[in-house]
């Protein structure tokens, strides 16, 4: 059953350091807040698993958190590269960075593999690409019933899912709704759990096409408002594009980049930065 913390308290005591964290949220309930309290905590030699890495992971990659990352696509959205990203891969400052690609297909269904008990997903992705031969997570096998090549993808079970939603009740029940990615997948394939919400209400009412997580599928609720900026919840904020074009000089040089990190994030413990 879930357990309704601080973030700092979730942070403590769901991620350790060398755990395998996946951070999900695609465009908007993106866990910022709580990508900045693992920062805020020291965790190191995480490998980060995310769909779309975007600025949380550039800034926890450069805060020298992360090993190793699992990604199918890596960019700052409609803005340009990830300079601490690409720092790491390139000159490994501030630690080198082991990267294992993947393709958006390949992601999601290693999650729902996860996600169902299955020690693998099979999808007909990634033929003609290099990446069969060089990642262990992706193997070719032949349909025991028809002999057609497949793609075989390796389950991906994180010890830590962390994401952010829009509410919770008293009993930790989480409800997030708007564009919902893969956020329900890898909270059910992750051993511990943490979830960011906007507000703590007394009940949930009925929502279209909105996810519920029932308390017994996660760790720890906290209550972390604006928990998503720059990236927006739905019906709750709204996307600070202006972030996401300042991070682009702000991540270029290293200097720069340990002057935000100090002001806005190691120095803003308990507040969005």
């Amino acid at each position: 059953m879930a357990q309704i913390v601080s973030l700092a308290e979730a942070v403590r005591c769901a991620v350790r350091d060398g755990d395998t964290v996946a951070m999900e949220g695609f465009t908007h309930l993106i866990p910022f807040a709580a990508g900045h309290e693992v920062i805020r905590q020291g965790r190191r030699e995480l490998t980060l698993v995310r769909m779309t890495p975007d600025l949380i992971y550039d800034q926890l990659i450069g805060a020298g958190c992360a090993r190793k990352l699992v990604f199918s696509w890596g960019g700052n959205p409609g803005v340009g590269s990830l300079h601490r990203f690409r720092d790491a891969v390139e000159h490994g400052w501030p630690r080198p960075l082991e990267i294992e690609e993947h393709s958006h297909a390949g992601m999601a269904n290693r999650y729902v593999a996860g996600a169902s008990g299955l020690p693998f997903a099979v999808l007909r992705g990634y033929a003609g690409t290099g990446l069969v031969g060089q990642t262990s997570t992706i193997s070719q096998i032949t349909c025991p019933f028809t002999g057609e090549q497949l793609t075989a993808v390796a389950a991906v079970n994180p010890d830590v899912a962390i994401i952010h939603a829009q509410r919770a009740d008293r009993n930790g029940n989480v409800q997030l709704w708007g564009i919902t990615g893969v956020q329900k997948e890898a909270v059910l394939s992750a051993k511990r759990s943490v979830v960011t919400v906007e507000e703590i209400v007394g009940s949930l009412d009925a929502r279209p096409g909105a996810v519920v997580l029932p308390s017994w599928t996660v760790s720890y609720v906290a209550h972390a408002p604006n928990g998503a900026h720059p990236s927006y919840a739905q019906d709750y904020t709204v996307r600070d594009n202006d972030y996401y074009v300042a991070w682009d000089a702000i991540a270029r040089d290293r200097e720069r980049f340990g002057e935000w990190l100090a002001e806005n994030v190691l120095a803003a413990a308990g507040s969005p930065a």
